[in-house]
Parts: C-alpha cells; structure tokens; sequence
C-alpha cells in the first residue's frame, strides 16, 4: 500500500505539473459546469484551476453555514468553490497528502478571501492520507464530505469510507465524483503507475463499491450522474475490454435507512427555496423534484429529505406507521418529464 501511495504522490507532484499533462480524460471527463458555477469558478485564481485534476462536479446544494470536508483537495479548486457557497459562518477543511498542490491551495488563501469579502478566511489545510482523518478532529461534526475523482486512489478505499462515516455527523452526506470500472481489473493494471495516476489502475468496481459503502454504514448509496470516459490507442491496448465511466454518487449516514425501497404511502414537495434551484430539485438519477408538485417516494427517500440538511426545503406527508409493501421506485414524474435524455437512471 505505501508504494502505491508514493507512486501517486510522485505522478501528482513531479509527473503533472498542469492539467494538460493527463494523457486521459478521465479526470476531466465531466463536461461543462453549470452556469451558477461558472460564476464561482471565475473567481478562483489561476494557478489553482491550472493544477485541477477532477472527473466531476461534486458540488452539492443547501450548504449555507455548513461545515464541509474535501478529500484529496489538491490546488484547493473545490474548497475555494466550497468557501464561497458555506459562506463567512461555514467552514471548508481541505486535506491532501501532496505538499506540492497545497504550497498552491495555501498560496492564495489571503488572496482569495479578499476575493470573497471574508474578514477572516473560511478554509483550512491538512496534509495527510485521505485514510486517516483524525487530525480534523471532527468525528460526528461534519455536514459534508466530499471527493473529486480521489477515492479511486487510495489502496484502502474500506478505510476511506469508514473514515468519512466517522466524521460525518447524522444525517450527513458523502457526495464525491469519482472513476468506476465495469469489472475487476488484474493485479498488472492496478500495479501500472501511469494507470493508477491517471485513475483508471485504481479505479473502483461498482458492485464492490456498493457493498463497501453498505458495509461502512452508507445503506442506500444513490447515484447521481455518469460521464463515458474517453480512453487514447495507447490505453485501450492496456485495459482491453474494461470500460470506465465518471460516476457522482451521494451517500447519506442516516441509521434509519433500509435494505430495500418500503411503501408508506408517503409524499414529498419541493418549495424550489434552495439557492441556485428555483424550480427543479434532483436528489438522484431518477429522484427529480420540481417546485410545488407532490412525487409519492419511498421510505428511504423521504428520510434522505427528512433527517439531513435538506428538511427545510421540502414538506414530507405521512410517516411510517404503515407499510404497504415493496415500492418500485422509478423516475419521479419530474424525472420523466425533464431529465436529460443522455443521463441513465437506476434503481434504489
């Protein structure tokens, strides 16, 4: 494991110096931002967008005053996107085991919070493994933990998600972009440096994923969007038949969820109150909610929206006095109706 951590350590400090040197897509494979977050991305300084290394946009929404934690922050990106939405009252840790990329994130950290009109800064760094997380000192603190394109990096992803259940409080969310591979790959391909760096070597089998997340305490992992990533001759001859995709998913540590999808006839309305989402709200790939119409839900769902910071901005009807059986949770009406007809879906 340690070599694997060093070979990582090396490709991110020495190999790349900018976001130009990937020889994939797989740690751009996102597309474009939206609009809202195109505004905050043009206030964050150069040197920390040249040094970007992301295959996602896990930027999750209601974080006003929230206490937030990016694993394997690099330049400091997504922190800096994060700051801006946590606002002066949040706070925004950002951890990283490459001194090189956070000498740039801690650079323009004073710069940066003249940028925002903060009278103190909002963000802070750790250098540190993103398996250990103690030194944030935040066990059963955190609103949100999140990840871009990092996990798949880590040799011990069991102790990354266990680390992030620790710290995160009830209710929490762990909503992280990251690389998924469709099989198991050899020994020989995890073990290719220039794989592993580029994310694919590392990078994680949906199936073992989805039982490491339920294992750590994550019972109903939700999958949020997915991205093709684009691989060159060179790599295709390397991994042969395997495909990879960019996949955001959000997990909730919310100790009421169940195995499965249960009926209780329950009922959730968006209020459209949430910044940047006046009029569609989508919780997953296939949980849309537009402003003012009741969609029937399932258990889960309605904790997912009731016991984290979401609660606020909806009304749930009915509770779990009665079970009517198995739900079959498809799209939402709002789903059906307005979902990007290249996004997939699938279910609970």
């Amino acid at each position: 494991m340690n070599e694997i951590k060093q070979s990582v350590q090396k490709y991110y400090s020495e190999v790349l110096q900018s976001s130009s040197d990937l020889k994939t897509n797989a740690c751009c494979a996102a597309g474009e931002p939206a609009s809202w977050m195109k505004a905050l991305i043009s206030n964050i300084s150069d040197s920390v967008l040249d040094r970007f290394y992301g295959c996602g946009f896990p930027v999750s929404e209601a974080v006003e005053g929230c206490t937030v934690v990016d694993l394997g922050c690099g330049s400091g990106r997504d922190v800096y996107i994060y700051s801006q939405l946590v606002g002066e009252q949040g706070k925004v840790y950002g951890v990283d085991m490459t001194k090189e990329q956070l000498d740039v994130a801690r650079s323009v950290q004073e710069e940066q919070r003249k940028i925002f009109g903060y009278k103190s800064s909002n963000v802070e760094f750790f250098e540190s493994y993103i398996e250990n997380l103690s030194g944030l000192k935040l066990d059963g603190k955190a609103d949100l933990v999140v990840s871009n394109c990092v996990v798949n990096l880590s040799p011990d992803k069991k102790k990354v998600l266990e680390g992030v259940a620790q710290i995160l409080k009830e209710g929490g969310e762990f909503y992280f972009s990251d690389v998924f591979c469709d099989r198991r790959l050899s020994d020989e391909l995890r073990s290719n440096e220039m794989l592993y760096g580029e994310c694919l070597g590392g990078a994680l089998y949906v199936n073992d994923f989805i039982s490491l997340a339920k294992a750590a305490g994550f019972k109903d992992p939700r999958l949020v969007s997915e991205s093709p990533i684009e691989l060159d001759d060179e790599v295709k001859e390397l991994t042969g038949m395997a495909n990879f995709v960019s996949r955001t998913y959000r997990l909730f540590k919310i100790s009421d969820l169940e195995d499965n999808c249960e009926d209780y006839g329950q009922t959730v309305e968006y209020s459209g109150s949430i910044k940047h989402f006046p009029h569609i709200f989508k919780l997953d790939d296939h949980h849309f909610f537009e402003t003012g119409r009741p969609e029937r839900v399932c258990g889960n769902t309605a904790d997912m929206i009731l016991q984290s910071r979401f609660s606020r901005y909806f009304k749930v009807t009915g509770n779990k006095d009665h079970h009517f059986g198995e739900f079959s949770c498809g799209d939402t009406m709002a789903a059906e109706q307005y979902r990007n007809p290249d996004e997939g879906t699938s279910c609970c």
